[in-house]
């Protein structure tokens, strides 16, 4: 057995035993990196000094019998969060001597629970790609073939975790930057209700301006397994205040598919998606029918994909260019005019948020506030919905500058716009809602995808409970051909 690519429960488990001791496993850890990482480029960053004193140190809590939940696990973070000692730069080669002199909170909820924190994980520039490259770090590979992105912004982190360098990892999602890297890989991955875990030592925007959750853009986890996702958000999640008070995490709606009443987005005309992509998600939708769940393929809350993804991509943009020089902004804002207003294309969306104004921003929260209302109402009849978690399966390495003229293969000859891969992302995002990826098994060579389980503001642990419902019955994570021919 490979410990590295059991579960961080497992892993648990086998510190209790005293099967395996803190040091030893962070050994292992970094015996890994040593071996994959120089095809994979997933670990930018290490302070293993610090992270064998953490590792003495919780070897010493079990002994003492006062473990901690996360005692001994070795864990990577997103270059996005704070890392006291440690470089974090976010990808961009303004920030490369950036070295913080305290942790981001949720790094801190992490390291206080005992993980041994040794390592940074790489993103794309500012976190705004759906590959992970940036000028500082150069490009991360996906373990299922190297050719191809393990996803961004939270590829590093997914790479990381689906070979076992690190037990799991905290991610941050505005965009699918969670979730996309979670179905690359073959991962289990969640994206937070919204104001639920706290973002401060998050960058973007620039470091020591979060001091509230922006609108849109959450934390959450990445891991091997369901009940990882949950430990992990048990132990992040709550307000950024001075006492660090944990947040109280509603109960599953549901423990088992008997009864479970599951709805079906996905023959969407407006948001095409490969044929793999929709096989995962009607496979999941079968395996929980075939448990008891009751499903509908028909059911949608009362408002238009479209309707959705425009406020959405407003929004989002909006947010993104905040950060950008004003100069550029203007200039965005003043190329609007040359777009007809019935042009909706990612191009047009741009430049209309970069213009966009107090007026124009309360008149997308009014209409958000509508979609919010539509999703409380479908939840009252519906528990959770099950969506593609991407338009694509893992794509080829694409550096193209012109990120407007990157293509996605649908298949057959088909292609669609590289920012399509905000179309599924949207409709949890723009609502605050919840979301999870869970892995669904594909044939030998064939690379892997998930499904997004969507549920109620607030219960995240019901979509979480959903993707465990799936890994129990359909088999959950695979290590990647990296590891297994290793």
């Amino acid at each position: 057995m490979d410990l590295l690519t059991t579960s961080a429960t497992e892993q648990l488990a086998a510190l209790e035993r005293g099967d395996v001791t803190a040091e030893k496993l962070l050994d292992m850890a970094l015996e890994r990196v040593a071996a994959l990482n120089p095809q994979l480029n997933a670990v930018v960053a290490m302070d293993v000094e610090a992270a064998r004193a953490a590792a003495r140190d919780s070897d010493a809590r079990r002994a003492a019998g006062r473990a901690l939940p996360l005692d001994g696990l070795p864990v990577t973070i997103k270059d996005s969060y704070a890392v006291r000692g440690m470089a974090t730069t976010a990808g961009a080669p303004a920030l490369k001597d950036h070295v913080p002199e305290e942790d981001a909170t949720a790094v801190a909820r992490l390291r206080a629970a005992g993980a041994v924190i040794y390592g940074k994980t790489n993103v794309p520039a500012f976190t705004s790609d759906w590959q992970s490259f940036n000028a500082i770090y150069g490009s991360t590979s996906n373990p299922w073939d190297l050719a191809r992105s393990p996803g961004g912004s939270s590829g590093g982190a997914a790479a990381a975790v689906a070979t076992g360098m690190s037990s799991l990892e905290w991610g941050s999602d505005i965009g699918g930057s969670i979730r996309w890297p979670a179905h690359c890989c073959g991962l289990f991955g969640h994206k937070s209700t919204w104001d639920l875990t706290p973002m401060r030592g998050h960058i973007p925007p620039a470091p020591g301006v979060t001091s509230h959750n922006p609108d849109l853009g959450v934390g959450g986890p990445i891991a091997r397994s369901a009940a990882d996702l949950a430990l992990a958000l048990s132990l992040v999640a709550g307000a950024d205040s001075p006492q660090g008070a944990l947040a109280r995490l509603e109960p599953p709606r549901r423990e088992s598919p008997e009864g479970l009443r599951v709805a079906v987005w996905l023959d969407e005309p407006a948001a095409p998606v490969s044929a793999p992509v929709a096989a995962a998600v009607r496979a999941a939708a079968r395996a929980l029918e075939k448990a008891g769940a009751v499903v509908s393929e028909t059911a949608r809350p009362a408002f238009s994909f479209f309707e959705a993804f425009e406020v959405y991509a407003l929004m989002n943009h909006a947010i993104a260019l905040s950060a950008v020089p004003e100069k550029v902004r203007q200039r965005l804002a003043a190329n609007a005019a040359n777009f007809a207003p019935d042009d909706h294309s990612h191009q047009a969306q741009q430049c209309r948020a970069a213009g966009l104004g107090a007026a124009e921003w309360r008149a997308l929260v009014a209409r958000r506030e509508k979609i919010k209302q539509a999703w409380a109402e479908f939840f009252a009849g519906h528990d959770v919905v099950l969506a593609p978690p991407a338009t694509v399966t893992a794509i080829l390495h694409d550096h193209n500058r012109d990120i407007h003229a990157r293509r996605l293969d649908l298949g057959d000859g088909a292609s669609a716009p590289y920012f399509d891969l905000l179309h599924w992302a949207s409709l949890a995002t723009v609502a605050h809602l919840p979301a999870t990826v869970a892995p669904v098994p594909q044939a030998e060579g064939a690379l892997p995808a998930g499904v997004q389980v969507i549920g109620p503001e607030g219960a995240d642990l019901t979509t979480i409970a959903v993707a465990g419902m799936l890994e129990r019955l359909l088999g959950g994570y695979t290590p990647p051909p990296l590891v297994r021919q290793g």
